[in-house]
């Protein structure tokens, strides 16, 4: 009898791991020695470590703990040990959202002012669909947080995020414009929650979802002085050696702060394929990718990522808080489920991830031949105008912080940025398109005689960029109109900027002075993660008048010079 070959790797699979029939599923020896193989490196005694889990059907088939939960008092990792899930709570917020929208008792389109009194009207519409599926353009909390002096080791409560995300003023762009990952929209979330149901999202979660699963060892962990039994505590290694410990104050939900273990969390991976929390149709609704207004589809559904791996649809999602690194991934039409589980900073989640799931799920999709060389037109990449591609070359900044340099060399026009080159194309007047992804385009406009700008545009977005001048042989005078004390009205807090010989430096009384980079005349550079660049603004008489921080998953926060 001929079967498919999708059947036959769905047979094959079955031959690794016995029917759920037999009472006590294990794996062959030869599979569980890959496995261990895996995470050999943190089964010590002496370590920080690991947990896994493996789901087939309706059954956790292997789990194992490797390392310790606890270093201080020598407890070992088992799939007992409860962990913080961090961004991989996301999901159960949004799964509640969903199940409060089946219920009749909100709408995935609402505007959330209809049920968040409290956040401001910033003249735009922002749906509850937009913070699920990280469009909403709402700064994230964080960030917002650390710019603010607060440490993200400090007592961190829900209020204090609330009163924070109340006083925003702008957002990052038009809600449904671009996805940008924002935890603020799921703490907003559970705002919502219990705005609609008068129940605190601990609360709701555990008995519409934790409970019809038999999740009795998994809660939104709301309390931070709250003791929990058999939890494991988070590291980072030191350098020259060692573990320090990692430690996280949360009393905040929505976005984070989901305790659980692998025993239950294997409950909710076979819920996405036999769901006994909620029906399949609400599982289809919180695995629907999000769409763009432009009609662009992201591979971000409702708090969950939404992929394809070798040829199987995947439902996923990573999670990194402190020394926390989670990873849980459903295939429902394998009926299989992997998680992993990790309280060590240094662990590579995503990579052992994919090979953990590799082991068992064969690739389907069909083989390119590799042996077949993109053909490129070389023609197009040699210029006969040399002279105006001159005006070209340089480096360049976009609002966002991102830099370019275009390189002409040999008659050819080379983009450069982070350590790659590629090759240019000639594809039109001033326009041009990387050789190996075409899809990829810049367009120079050199109409102003101070001013040359490139507008780049790729399938999932464009920005634009400003040519500059290096600024290394500024005089005192010109870096002394740097200086002064910036204030924002936002967030009610402030930042200097100092003149120490030819540095300018960055100061703020919660953390260390740290060297700012002067790149052009408009931008600057730090080392702090949560304000790496900024965006100089001036005045009619182009005198600085403050800056914006523009980086990552904060734009357009603006602080005024005074």
């Amino acid at each position: 009898m001929k079967i498919s070959k999708k059947k036959f790797i769905v047979l094959l699979l079955c031959s690794l791991i016995p029917s759920i029939g037999v009472c006590a599923q294990v794996l062959p020896d030869s599979v569980m020695k890959k496995v261990d193989g895996l995470f050999a490196k943190w089964n010590t005694p002496n370590t920080p470590g690991c947990v896994i889990g493996i789901v087939r059907n309706d059954s956790l088939i292997y789990a194992k703990g490797y390392g310790l939960a606890n270093m201080e008092y020598g407890i070992p990792n088992t799939p007992e040990t409860i962990y913080h899930m961090a961004s991989i709570s996301k999901q159960f917020t949004a799964y509640a959202i969903v199940l409060l929208a089946q219920q009749g008792k909100l709408k995935l389109d609402d505007d959330v002012r209809k049920y968040l009194s409290w956040f401001p009207d910033l003249k735009e519409k922002i749906t509850i669909r937009h913070l699920l599926n990280h469009t909403s353009g709402v700064r994230d909390q964080w960030q917002l947080l650390a710019i603010s002096g607060t440490r993200l080791d400090d007592v961190i409560k829900q209020e204090h995020i609330v009163k924070l995300l109340s006083k925003q003023r702008a957002l990052n762009f038009k809600p449904g414009d671009h996805y940008t990952y924002s935890n603020s929209g799921f703490t907003m979330l559970a705002e919502i929650v219990k705005s609609v149901t008068g129940k605190t999202l601990r609360q709701f979660t555990d008995s519409l979802i934790f409970k019809p699963l038999g999740m009795s060892n998994t809660h939104f962990h709301d309390d931070y002085t709250e003791v929990v039994k058999n939890r494991s505590y988070s590291y980072f290694p030191r350098e020259g050696g060692g573990f320090g410990n990692s430690v996280l104050s949360y009393s905040n939900v929505g976005a984070t702060s989901l305790f659980t273990n692998v025993n239950d969390l294997s409950k909710w991976l076979i819920n996405f394929y036999n769901p006994k929390a909620g029906t399949a149709e609400d599982i289809k609704l919180l695995t629907q990718k999000g769409k763009l207004n432009n009609g662009v589809e992201s591979s971000y559904a409702l708090g969950i990522v939404v992929k394809e791996f070798k040829g199987w649809r995947q439902y996923t999602h990573n999670g990194a808080d402190a020394g926390y690194r989670t990873f849980a991934t459903s295939f429902p039409d394998l009926k299989m489920g992997f998680i992993i589980f990790s309280n060590v900073g240094d662990f590579d989640i995503g990579r052992k991830g994919d090979e953990l799931v590799s082991l068992f799920v064969k690739d389907i999709t069909k083989k390119v031949n590799n042996t077949v060389a993109l053909v490129i037109d070389t023609s197009k990449a040699v210029l006969d105008d040399v002279a105006r591609a001159a005006k070209f070359s340089g480096n360049y900044i976009a609002d966002d912080g991102t830099q370019f340099n275009f390189k002409l060399d040999y008659q050819k026009l080379y983009w450069e940025r982070y350590g790659h080159t590629d090759l240019l194309l000639k594809a039109g007047k001033d326009t041009f398109m990387v050789a190996d992804a075409p899809n990829v385009k810049f367009l120079f406009d050199i109409a102003s005689s101070k001013e040359t700008q490139v507008k780049q545009w790729w399938p999932d977005g464009k920005r634009s960029l400003l040519k500059y001048s290096p600024t290394a042989n500024l005089t005192d005078k010109q870096l002394q109109a740097y200086a002064g004390t910036y204030y924002c009205p936002e967030l009610d807090c402030k930042y200097g900027i100092v003149l120490k010989g030819k540095d300018l430096i960055l100061t703020n009384s919660k953390y260390e002075d740290t060297k700012l980079q002067l790149i052009g005349m408009d931008h600057l550079r730090s080392n702090f993660w949560w304000m790496g660049h900024l965006k100089v603004l001036r005045d009619n008489k182009n005198q600085i008048a403050g800056f914006e921080v523009n980086d990552g998953r904060v734009m357009h926060l603006r602080f005024n010079k005074i």
